[in-house]
């Protein structure tokens, strides 16, 4: 009777489990939730919300980067310092050749003079290359000029023909055709400016092709580079061109 009771009891159990069994099956489970991390084990997470989980931290664009430092900043762009930020050099931008300056000695100044010339005449020394207006008082003023190179040289004494301001340039023949064999093609005609070789001023000699003018390479000045004619600074030459008037008396030695 004892037995049949235990096996009874058994039954019943059993079942009553078997719904339950059946209503398992059927219900909702946790999700199972697997780490990012391939470095960390497999995770399985038992309750109902998963837990929080730490996502491998991925590189950051350059694109991103430049995002984030343009909204930090508050929306103003700064080259410079985003290319520190990011890691990138900036772009080296291009330097500007140095021109070769003018000797100081070549600028203008009083000297003592105790030629034979009388004041007003205008002497220049093709050696030193050094234009004298001679003054009253056994004084000249002394200014530095750039002369012929060699093979144009000159020597010899003429008079102020005409006097222009920022003239034109009308370069010979011969020049054109000498500096097209070099490669270089001069124009037949240029009208004054700055970009004119014979610069603001032209006082010219006798009626030779050589004058007395400005130039827009001042570095030259001190230096035998010219053809002939006579440089000066634009500054001194302006200087120049309202001491001596047409008639000028002009000694080239």
């Amino acid at each position: 009777m004892k037995k049949l009771v235990v096996l009874v009891s058994s039954a019943v159990i059993a079942v009553s489990a078997i719904p339950a069994a059946a209503n398992d099956r059927y219900a909702e489970r946790p999700p199972v939730v697997v780490s990012p991390d391939l470095s960390a084990p497999w995770l399985l997470q038992l309750g109902r919300t998963p837990g929080k989980l730490f996502a491998r931290q991925r590189p950051v664009t350059q694109r991103e980067a430049n995002r984030r430092i343009h909204s930090l900043m508050g929306g103003r762009r700064d080259p410079v310092r985003t290319s520190a930020v990011i890691g990138r050099q900036p772009e080296p931008q291009p330097q500007r050749q140095a021109q070769p300056q003018m000797d100081p000695m070549f600028l203008p100044q009083m000297v003592a003079y105790d030629g034979p010339h009388k004041p007003g005449t205008i002497i220049i020394d093709t050696n030193q290359n050094f234009l004298f207006l001679v003054e009253p008082g056994g004084k000249a003023r002394r200014y530095g000029v750039g002369t012929g190179k060699p093979g144009f040289e000159w020597a010899g004494t003429h008079k102020i023909t005409q006097k222009r301001e920022w003239p034109d340039w009308r370069p010979p023949s011969e020049m054109i055709a000498r500096e097209r064999a070099k490669g270089h093609n001069l124009p037949v005609h240029m009208a004054g400016g700055p970009e004119n070789p014979l610069g603001a001023r032209a006082l010219y000699l006798g009626s030779t092709l050589y004058r007395i003018h400005g130039t827009n390479q001042p570095w030259t000045i001190g230096r035998a580079v010219s053809s002939g004619c006579i440089r000066m600074r634009n500054e001194d030459v302006i200087d120049l061109y309202e001491r001596a008037g047409v008639g000028t008396t002009v000694i080239v030695i």
